[in-house]
């Protein structure tokens, strides 16, 4: 003889497991995301100082004025074992080191920061094996800071041409005037 259906717990009807499983299953997802969030830190893939006043986030763009006002530009490449940056254009400086900053597209722990020593071929160069699997974002500055190029280096390729990131009045791309209307 069956069960008197009014004594069986109500932990034996699936209907009851559902509306108690989803709503548990979505307080742990919340609180998972919660500790996700705060152990992912405040790493910015952007290492740049920013100031955000109003909701308007600004960063100085004075280094990148000074090196496009100086026509600067310079070609990266990476070797085996080694980094090298060459003269595109522009008035560098060849008797000082230069500062190269390869910075990681997500993890802020594994950005690389390099002097590059002039190399005798009207270049800079250091020794480092870098790992072209994934992209990079390229930066490349003076000792003092004063001007900065910059570029990024897309997975599997080997060199890029690094430029100040504020383009010039002989760099700007011309644009067709409007069609008329008929």
């Amino acid at each position: 003889m069956p069960a008197d259906p009014k004594r069986q717990s109500p932990w034996r009807n699936p209907m009851v497991w559902l509306m108690v499983g989803f709503p548990l299953a979505a307080v742990v997802a919340g609180i998972a995301t919660v500790f996700i969030a705060i152990d992912a830190g405040g790493s910015d893939a952007i290492p740049d100082d920013v100031r955000r006043t109003a909701q308007i986030q600004t960063t100085e763009l004075g280094p990148d004025e000074r090196a496009a006002e100086r026509k600067l530009a310079a070609v990266f490449s990476v070797q085996e074992g080694a980094v090298e940056v060459l003269v595109a254009t522009g008035d560098f400086d060849r008797g000082h080191p230069l500062k190269l900053s390869l910075l990681h597209p997500v993890d802020a722990a594994q950005d690389i920061a390099l002097t590059l020593q002039p190399n005798g071929r009207g270049g800079w160069s250091a020794t480092h094996a870098l790992d072209v699997g994934h992209a990079w974002r390229v930066q490349l500055l003076d000792d003092a800071g004063t001007w900065r190029l910059l570029a990024r280096l897309p997975a599997g390729q080997r060199g890029v041409l690094l430029r100040p990131s504020l383009a010039g009045d002989d760099d700007a791309v011309a644009t067709p005037p409007p069609a008329k209307a008929p």
